[in-house]
């Protein structure tokens, strides 16, 4: 999907990500959120966000994607995407002492609504869409 929607404010970051890349990263999108002043976002965009770089992390054989955070008239888009062909799946259930498997589960509970597109050249990208909740929802300009 193009995000390139004129006057949408959105951060763009080309990346090669690692083991330590995450937190960095969650601190980018948080100050992007603060500078949009919608703090009231921050902990669904956040954690949606860290479990896609994540997934970059331990499942791209390069570790390369790119990330984009977008504002939106109803809230906040963000999209990673990678050269890697394989489409994430939510899976049922994961079993209590797996150290993985959870990262579409909780993408699942913590935002409003994400998809999965394969791209042409092999790749694919993970989106999701939060809204904003009614507390944090701008007045309508005059």
């Amino acid at each position: 999907m193009n995000l390139d929607i004129p006057h949408t404010p959105q951060y763009r970051m080309h990346l090669t990500v690692g083991e330590h890349s995450v937190r960095h990263i969650r601190r980018i999108v948080r100050s992007l959120l603060h500078e949009w002043e919608l703090p009231g976002l921050a902990f669904a965009v956040e954690l949606g966000v860290s479990e896609l770089v994540t997934n970059v992390v331990r499942h791209v054989p390069d570790r390369r994607c790119t990330l984009v955070v977008a504002r939106r008239t109803a809230g906040v888009r963000a999209e990673v995407t990678d050269g890697h062909a394989p489409l994430p799946r939510l899976r049922p259930a994961v079993d209590e002492e797996s150290e993985g498997g959870r990262g579409l589960a909780l993408l699942d509970a913590v935002v409003d609504k994400w998809g999965v597109s394969a791209d042409a050249g092999g790749g694919k990208t993970v989106w999701f869409e939060c809204g904003f909740p009614d507390a944090v929802r701008p007045a309508p300009e005059a």
